[in-house]
């Protein structure tokens, strides 16, 4: 598949776009990843060497069957899916089909993910995942409530935006899971890592909609039924007032970047995301607005390149 954009301007870059084009990946990704492969591998050379000298716990024994655990793993959630979850097509969930077939067109993939439903229960959540050379989205019902009419589609798009973006990232690959096994025991280290990921997902997310952010961080912080009370800027801006040790902790000890942190770094596009440290204090001007006059996105977000092209409905095919 061809390139999708060409090189971007300079007046691109701050919008969270690499110099060719596609979502940034978080500055601390990579080495945060260096670092967690390096744990990994010392944790694997000391359970060998204890198995070697007949000094074998719990510990070791995890360590050394970690390939099966996590091969095991991902194929289990793999099959759940494909037997109770229902599968994305042109005639079942077909929004969130598009979608998933537009945000892999415009990350350069060359295959589209698997794409599923599951019953939500009131729980807003989405992820990626993979086995084998097979790749997949699942998003839990309650985010297509959001995206139904009249309440927050881009939102939808957004999620699925960001979900994708971890496949096409890398994120989900089973040998980087396999290189982070023992540093997501680490406190920080294992933790600070997804954080730089989600923050890296969260660009492919703005990439493929940035006007989905306000919605998105709504909806995660109030639910679906007020995603509409609440202000993206009011909410971003309290990221560097909220203060002390403990927020500090919360936020160094979690998976995701706290929400708040979260939407700063998604209206700053000239920096990215904070890892450990709280933003600074706001930019003066907002971006979005208050709730229900979200401003129009940049158009220049996604630079020259041709958009992909609509697809057909359910009825045209």
């Amino acid at each position: 598949m061809q390139p999708m954009n060409p090189p971007p301007s300079a007046a691109l870059a701050p919008r969270g776009l690499s110099p060719y084009g596609q979502p940034a990946r978080h500055r601390f990704e990579i080495p945060l990843l260096i670092l967690a492969i390096v744990v990994t591998v010392f944790a694997y050379l000391i359970a060998i060497a204890s198995a070697a000298m007949g000094k074998v716990s719990d510990i070791v024994l995890v360590l050394l069957a970690a390939p099966i655990i996590i091969y095991y793993f991902r194929g289990t959630t793999f099959a759940g899916q494909r037997v109770n979850g229902v599968k994305m097509s042109p005639t079942q969930f077909p929004e969130g089909f598009y979608l998933v077939q537009e945000a892999a067109a415009r990350f350069g993939m060359k295959k589209a993910p698997d794409a599923y439903v599951v019953l939500g229960n009131g729980l807003i959540n989405a992820f990626a995942s993979g086995h084998g050379f097979r790749r997949f989205v699942v998003v839990y019902s309650d985010l297509f409530e959001v995206g139904g009419d009249g309440r927050q589609p881009d939102a939808l798009a957004f999620v699925i935006g960001h979900e994708v973006g971890h496949i096409a990232a890398g994120h989900v690959s089973y040998w980087r899971q396999l290189g982070m096994f023992a540093s997501s025991y680490i406190p920080i280290i294992g933790s600070s890592l997804i954080r730089g990921q989600e923050y890296t997902a969260d660009n492919h997310g703005f990439c493929f909609r940035p006007q989905g952010a306000p919605g998105t961080m709504g909806v995660l912080g109030a639910g679906k039924y007020l995603v509409g009370q609440v202000g993206f800027d009011e909410f971003a801006n309290r990221s560097g007032t909220e203060t002390g040790f403990f927020v500090w902790l919360v936020n160094a000890m979690s998976s995701h970047p706290v929400l708040t942190w979260r939407a700063a770094a998604l209206r700053d596009r000239s920096r990215h995301g904070k890892i450990l440290f709280r933003p600074t204090a706001p930019a003066p001007q907002p971006q979005f607005g208050p709730p229900q006059t979200y401003g129009a996105p940049p158009t220049t977000v996604l630079g020259q390149s041709p958009q992909p092209q609509p697809w057909n409905t359910p009825y045209q095919a």
